[in-house]
C-alpha cells in the first residue's frame, strides 16, 4: 500500500498549468544545455529571453509592469520544476524573486515602468550586489561607498559571489552613503551596466565545487556613476531595512529549492535501488536500504508540510523573519543530510558526475551558506524566543 500522495493546500488549477509549462521548458529546452553552460560557466542570454516569452520571468510582479500578476506561490512552483529538471543554470530566484521585488517594493512608478518590463521579457537581467570580500552575512559591515556628486552617486568598492553577475545588465548595489551611521548609513542604488560602462568591471567567473552552469562573479566599482534618481526609496539610509524586509521571502525561496532537491534525491534513489542488483536481488530488497529511504521520505514529507505552512503564511502577509529563518536553515540542513544518505545508497555511482544525485550533492551544498549562513539563521531564531 503506497503512502498517500501529498498535495500542497496552496496549489490551484492555475498553478498546475504554470507547473506544466515550466516542466516542459526546463526539461526540453533548458536541461539539455546544462553541460554546455557548465563548460562556459554561464547560461545563454537567448534562454532567458525564451523564458520571458513564455511568461516564466517575474511571475509574481504585477501585470501593469510586465509581470505575470501572480504571487510567491508562482515563483515556488517555477523553482521546484527548475530544480527537479536539473536545469539550474538560470538563477531565476535572484532575477525574479529577489531583484524584481526590490524594484516593485521600493521603486518609484517611473523606476518600475523603466526596469520591470525589460526584466520580465528577459532583455534585462538582474543581480543584487551585497556580499563583499570581507563581509558575508554581516551586511552592516559593507565597505562599498556611494558619494553624492551633483546629480549622481560615485560608487567605489568590490563585491564577490554575485550570482548572475556575468550576464546582469541591472545591479542593485548595497553601499554606504553615510559610513558614520552604521546600518542606518546603507542605501540601495540601481545601476544599469554593460561591459563598457566606465567605472564598472566584471571579474572572473568564479570556479565553484557545484552549480558550474550558473555565473558567479566578482564586481568592481571605481567611481561608477549612478544617477541620483536610481536610489531605491524616498531617501538615503533605508537600504539595511529594505534588505531585512525582503530577506524572509529570499529565505523562503531558498527553502523551496532545498525541498525540491531533497524530494528529487529521494525519488531518484528509490528508482536506482529498485533497479540496482546486489547479491542476486534489488538493492531495495535489503532492509537497511528500505529503512534509510523510509526515513528520508518521512523527512521530505515533514519538510513539505513545513514549507506549505510558510507559503500560506506568506500569502496572508504573515510570514515573520524568524519563521522564514527556521525554514531556510532546517530544510537546507535536512536537504544536505538526506542527499548525502541517498548518495551513499548509490555506491560508487553516486560519486560519478553523470548521475543526478552527484549534481544534487555538489550543487546543493551552498544552500546552507547563501541567503545568510545557517548559523546566523539560528541566531535570528534565538533572538525571537
Amino acid at each position: 500500500m503506497k503512502a498517500t500522495a501529498h498535495r500542497s493546500p496552496w496549489l490551484t488549477d492555475e498553478l498546475d498549468a504554470v507547473r506544466d509549462l515550466a516542466r516542459s521548458f526546463f526539461t526540453e529546452e533548458a536541461a539539455p544545455r546544462e553541460e554546455e553552460f557548465a563548460r562556459q560557466g554561464f547560461p545563454a542570454r537567448e534562454l532567458w529571453r525564451r523564458a520571458g516569452a513564455l511568461g516564466l520571468l517575474c511571475a509574481s510582479v504585477p501585470e501593469e509592469y510586465g509581470g505575470g500578476g501572480g504571487t510567491i506561490a508562482h515563483e515556488i512552483v517555477l523553482v521546484e520544476e527548475q530544480m527537479t529538471a536539473g536545469a539550474g543554470a538560470m538563477p531565476m530566484v535572484v532575477h525574479s524573486g529577489i531583484v524584481a521585488h526590490y524594484l516593485n517594493a521600493y521603486g518609484t512608478e517611473e523606476q518600475r515602468r523603466r526596469w520591470l518590463p525589460r526584466m520580465a521579457s528577459g532583455d534585462l537581467l538582474g543581480a543584487v550586489a551585497m556580499t563583499e570580500p570581507g563581509t558575508g552575512s554581516d551586511l552592516q559591515s559593507i565597505r562599498t561607498r556611494a558619494v553624492r556628486s551633483g546629480d549622481a552617486y560615485l560608487v567605489s568598492g568590490a563585491k564577490t559571489f554575485i550570482t548572475n553577475g556575468r550576464n546582469a545588465g541591472l545591479v542593485v548595489i548595497a553601499a554606504k552613503t553615510d559610513p558614520a551611521q552604521g546600518a542606518r548609513g546603507v542605501s540601495l542604488l540601481v545601476a544599469e551596466v554593460d561591459d563598457d560602462t566606465p567605472g564598472f568591471t566584471r571579474g572572473r567567473v568564479l570556479p565553484k565545487i557545484g552549480q558550474h552552469s550558473t555565473d558567479t562573479v566578482e564586481l568592481f566599482f571605481d567611481e561608477l556613476r549612478v544617477p541620483a534618481g536610481n536610489l531605491l526609496g524616498p531617501r538615503e539610509g533605508l537600504g539595511f531595512a529594505q534588505l531585512m524586509e525582503q530577506l524572509p521571502q529570499e529565505r523562503l525561496l531558498i527553502a523551496a529549492i532545498g525541498l525540491a532537491w531533497l524530494e528529487s534525491a529521494v525519488h531518484t534513489t528509490v528508482a536506482h535501488t529498485k533497479q540496482r542488483q546486489v547479491f542476486g536481488q534489488p538493492l531495495f530488497a535489503l532492509q537497511n536500504t528500505r529503512f534509510e529511504l523510509a526515513d528520508c521520505a518521512t523527512t521530505a514529507r515533514v519538510a513539505r508540510v513545513f514549507l506549505d505552512d510558510c507559503v500560506e503564511r506568506h500569502l496572508r502577509g504573515q510570514l515573520d523573519a524568524a519563521t522564514a529563518s527556521m525554514a531556510k536553515y532546517w530544510i537546507t540542513d535536512r536537504q544536505t543530510e538526506v542527499v548525502d544518505r541517498c548518495l551513499q545508497l548509490h555506491g560508487g555511482y553516486g560519486y560519478m558526475a553523470e548521475y543526478p544525485i552527484a549534481r544534487i550533492f555538489t550543487d546543493g551544498r551552498v544552500q546552507r551558506i547563501y541567503g545568510g549562513a545557517n548559523e546566523v539563521m539560528k541566531e535570528l531564531v534565538a533572538r525571537s524566543l
